[in-house]
């Protein structure tokens, strides 16, 4: 999963590390030559070089070349200290090639710059060992710069489940062929798995077959399928869902919409009306990894018109970019709570941000 996007994220971290350590065989020559010269030095020759360093020294801070000082003396300190600063001037190529690499992973531009901008603001001046590996001080930039994009309004799924009042309405939505009611039988298998009961609410009622496809998978559950006529009042379906779950004591409705763009004001006229009625406790998108910009700009625009609480994205398995995954949170404000690893029932994983990054990185699985 996402291993285009990992190579990348790998070659940034080795063209920062290469430039790094030709500095330090720089200093480490430049270093040598100075205790060559200083060992061949006279007392006398020794003395009249420090009283004209002295006298051409200026203060830290000055005017007029200040800034300049300032660099040369942290340079200076640190090479004396067996260390080298990694200057902006160090980053400018390979920044310039993960700029490309991400543009091409199909991360949005706006989180391309913002994790751009963020790794330059914190390797820009940071020291390193001799010693030590500058793929350390990279990484940990990497993962900031990463966790700052993919991590807005995460919030704990379970938890929220936990300590809602029952039932939970959840309304699914999304455009056609996504998996989006795929997803949902995956939801309810998961939510099962935890300890909650579930029904499900077909308010597809515009595609023909719909309720077949959605009974096919409440029969493989053994779940209950709240359905109308085709044609039908998707609104009106998913009220009833709600009723049957609280005469039942059910914990959680997982409603099903049907797939639309933003664009078609009917549909998106439905989802309106089942706001109104049911009120439902969230509305989840659903797109497909794949899809990369095309599943940022719908999930984006879909919260402009219907205000998504969160986003699941199905075949992450199959991508190897990971533009949509770095991309959508940040885009929208709304965390990705879940990706589609699989067909099965049991192929859906909790999204956390930590993980992902440290897959990207190399340490995860």
């Amino acid at each position: 999963m996402f291993d285009s996007l990992k190579d990348k994220l790998g070659s940034f971290r080795e063209d920062v590390e290469e430039t790094t350590e030709e500095k330090a065989e720089e200093a480490e020559a430049a270093e040598a030559e100075t205790e060559e010269a200083e060992a061949t030095e006279t007392p006398a020759a020794s003395a009249e070089r420090d009283a004209a360093a002295s006298e051409t020294s200026e203060p830290e801070g000055e005017e007029n070349g200040g800034g300049s000082v300032n660099g040369f003396a942290k340079k200076a300190k640190s090479f004396a200290r067996g260390e080298i600063v990694i200057e902006e001037q160090d980053l400018e190529n390979p920044l310039w090639e993960l700029e490309m690499a991400l543009l091409e992973s199909d991360v949005e531009l706006s989180v391309t710059n913002e994790i751009i901008e963020s790794i330059r603001e914190d390797l820009t001046g940071a020291t390193r060992s001799f010693s030590d590996e500058t793929a350390d001080v990279v990484e940990q930039a990497l993962a900031d710069s990463l966790l700052k994009v993919i991590s807005v309004g995460q919030f704990d799924f379970d938890r929220r489940i936990a300590e809602a009042d029952k039932p939970v309405t959840i309304i699914f939505t999304g455009v056609n062929g996504v998996g989006k009611t795929t997803t949902i039988a995956k939801l309810s298998k998961y939510l099962e798995d935890r300890g909650y009961s579930t029904v499900l609410a077909n308010g597809d009622t515009y595609r023909a077959g719909a309720n077949e496809q959605i009974q096919e998978h409440a029969d493989n559950l053994d779940k209950k399928l709240i359905a109308h006529e085709q044609g039908g009042d998707p609104a009106a379906v998913i009220y009833d869902a709600v009723e049957y779950a609280e005469s039942h004591d059910v914990d959680v409705v997982l409603g099903d919409t049907a797939g639309r763009l933003h664009t078609d004001e009917g549909l998106m006229d439905q989802l309106e009306k089942i706001g109104r009625v049911v009120g439902p406790d969230m509305v989840l998108f659903v797109d497909e990894a794949v899809a990369g910009q095309d599943a940022v700009q719908r999930a984006e625009k879909f919260d402009e018109a219907a205000e998504i609480d969160g986003a699941i994205l199905t075949k992450a398995d199959a991508d190897s970019q990971g533009g949509a995954a770095i991309s959508i949170a940040h885009v929208t404000g709304k965390p990705i709570l879940f990706l589609g690893v699989g067909q099965g029932y049991d192929d859906v994983e909790k999204f956390e941000p930590e993980r992902l990054v440290d897959s990207l990185l190399g340490d995860g699985e």
